[in-house]
């Protein structure tokens, strides 16, 4: 669990970095592209190969082109149809997609867990619903297929170790995550890129940061903090950026938030995570 609130912190105020700096001004897939190469080369001095099966390693690289490679593609796409709020109001359907793949992968069904995640997207609703506008159904698709990505990453990654009979060290292993994002990005970035790079030292500084900081610690921490939760306490935290990404704008960049909203909305979302949080005291 602490690692999933350590990641969410971390996450919210990289929300708020790339809406100020980087947004509009850098190339999307040359963003995504250096945030993974510098994520890759945090963990490549740990990586091995030793003792691991073939099929392991293209399973791990296949989700973590999955959650990261192609997730980055489709989030960052909706943003050339969608308005900024439509696409936070689209993220909140993730907790429905972590529970749901989580019991199928499990073949399963655990009602309590859904009924969290159901309050988790109510109160992530109370908070950013803003209205829409007229042509948003391509969009809502995009943003769906960036969920579906992301649930489908963290979801795979905490069976397979959940499964795995003798699982290595995982900051040993990691590394194939992001070689796999790579393996998307790479091509992404040269047939779909443009010619916009950052301008200023700062722009930069925060690319380094976002790729060693946010991607490189990040994804390896949500994840490895998936494999210590129950599917429905990670799937609630699947929601809890919104209102923390929402704290860091008000106080960093005095945003205009309803406060009465991010209240009433965060008091839905921590009541869901106590429906699913007496979970971990069970094996999963």
């Amino acid at each position: 669990m602490n690692y999933l609130v350590a990641v969410t912190l971390l996450w919210a105020f990289s929300f708020s970095l790339i809406g100020v700096y980087l947004a509009g001004q850098v190339d999307a897939y040359f963003s995504v592209l250096t945030r993974i190469v510098l994520a890759s080369l945090v963990f490549l001095p740990f990586l091995t190969w030793r003792g691991l099966r073939p099929g392991f390693i293209l399973r791990l690289m296949a989700l973590g082109g999955t959650q990261l490679g192609l997730m980055y593609l489709f989030y960052y796409h909706s943003f050339l149809l969608l308005s900024v709020p439509e696409v936070l109001i689209f993220t909140i359907f993730t907790p429905l997609y972590v529970t749901a793949l989580y019991d199928l992968m499990e073949r399963r069904f655990n009602p309590r867990f859904l009924w969290g995640a159901l309050l988790a997207v109510a109160g992530a609703a109370v908070i950013r619903f803003d209205g829409l506008t007229e042509s948003y159904l391509l969009g809502f698709l995009v943003v769906q297929g960036a969920n579906l990505c992301f649930a489908l990453g963290q979801v795979g990654y905490k069976v397979m170790m959940e499964r795995e009979a003798a699982a290595p060290a995982q900051h040993q292993v990691f590394g194939w995550f992001y070689l796999g994002a790579l393996m998307v990005a790479l091509p992404a970035w040269w047939l779909l890129g443009e010619p916009r790079y950052p301008s200023t030292g700062l722009q930069w500084g925060i690319l380094l940061w976002l790729g060693v900081g946010a991607s490189g610690l990040g994804y390896f921490m949500w994840n490895k903090g998936a494999t210590r939760v129950s599917s429905g306490v990670l799937a609630i935290m699947n929601n809890a950026l919104i209102p923390a990404g929402l704290v860091v704008n008000l106080l960093l960049w005095n945003k205009e938030t309803d406060l009465t909203r991010l209240l009433l909305g965060g008091a839905v979302m921590a009541l869901s995570l106590r429906v699913c949080r007496p979970a971990n005291r069970a094996p999963y």
